[in-house]
């Protein structure tokens, strides 16, 4: 069976690995092109370690694209991690079609922030769904699901990387395998309990420190560590990310409560967050103490808008 890898990332350069190892063809990778500044495309050079043809496109719509999706006659299409469009008439091309991983337990949370949501949502359990790509946006019939726990304390990164990344990429095999065998199934999804989200992005990630402490840790955790959670101090931004929550804190929401070695202690309804690791306008990442220290910050002062 002729496959081409779509993707990016750590995530494009595990599914490759794992599919060279399990003895697919894989017969070229299309993947963005490398990031400026010098920095690595692992897909990219994994794929050429292998002596596997690359193509790295502006963009997956440019007519060229199309040309070469044709001269290679795939048999199947594998999107592992694609942020671009990818037009339509490529994910027909192939005779068996395209499918897609996606970090959620389709239908709920389509869209390109599903982790995020799951965890700001407060929801114990997620998962990944592999599924038949159509016109729509994460719409198609599922092919597998696998589901995960979401811990009280994981962040994105820790839901991502511990969890969803590395069962994603044993899915996607086993999905290919479904496949190759004339096994794979396609489950329609159940548009009533179809769920679509925004991305989460620094114009929505603002922290409202009126709602309960609970809530307020979720959305931490649910932007930590991107785009990070938002909050003012005198007017400059300060995003939040390593954080925990604290029960029985009292004070006005926004309050800055309390100042330790562990960081700093911000009130919220019925609680409070001790924030631990943060990012001043204009800065990178430091410690909360770090941060105190440096700005003077003292109990009684007040973040937000």
């Amino acid at each position: 069976m002729r496959i081409v890898l779509v993707g990016q990332a750590a995530f494009g350069e595990a599914v490759l690995q794992k599919l060279v190892e399990n003895g697919e063809e894989v017969i070229a990778v299309f993947c963005p092109p490398d990031p400026p500044g010098g920095r690595g495309n692992p897909l990219r050079e994994r794929a050429e370690q292998l002596g596997i043809p690359v193509f790295q496109p502006k963009h997956m719509r440019d007519p060229e694209v199309y040309q070469e999706f044709a001269k290679l006659q795939p048999d199947l299409n594998v999107l592992a991690f694609v942020t671009d469009i990818v037009p339509q008439r490529i994910l027909d091309l192939p005779r068996l079609g395209s499918i897609q991983y996606h970090p959620s337990l389709l239908p709920l949370h389509r869209g390109g922030s599903a982790i995020n949501w799951a965890i700001i949502n407060g929801e114990t359990k997620t998962g990944l769904s592999i599924f038949w790509v159509d016109r729509g946006i994460d719409t198609g019939p599922v092919l597998l699901q696998k589901e995960v726990e979401i811990g009280p304390d994981d962040t994105v990164g820790s839901l991502y990387f511990n969890k969803l990344f590395p069962l994603g990429v044993a899915a996607m095999a086993e999905a290919v395998q479904l496949v190759e065998e004339g096994k794979a199934p396609r489950i329609v999804q159940d548009e009533s309990r179809a769920t679509y989200e925004p991305l989460c992005r620094e114009n929505n990630a603002t922290i409202d420190w009126s709602r309960p402490y609970q809530q307020v840790y979720n959305f931490i955790r649910g932007n930590n560590p991107s785009p990070g959670a938002t909050t003012f101090l005198a007017g400059k931004k300060v995003k939040i990310f390593d954080a925990e929550a604290r029960p029985g804190v009292v004070g006005a929401p926004g309050e800055v409560v309390e100042i330790g070695q562990a960081g700093f202690i911000v009130a919220a309804a019925g609680g409070g967050i001790l924030a631990k690791r943060v990012q001043p306008e204009g800065s990178g990442k430091i410690k909360a103490p770090e941060f105190a220290q440096a700005v003077g910050l003292k109990a009684g002062d007040r973040l937000g808008q």
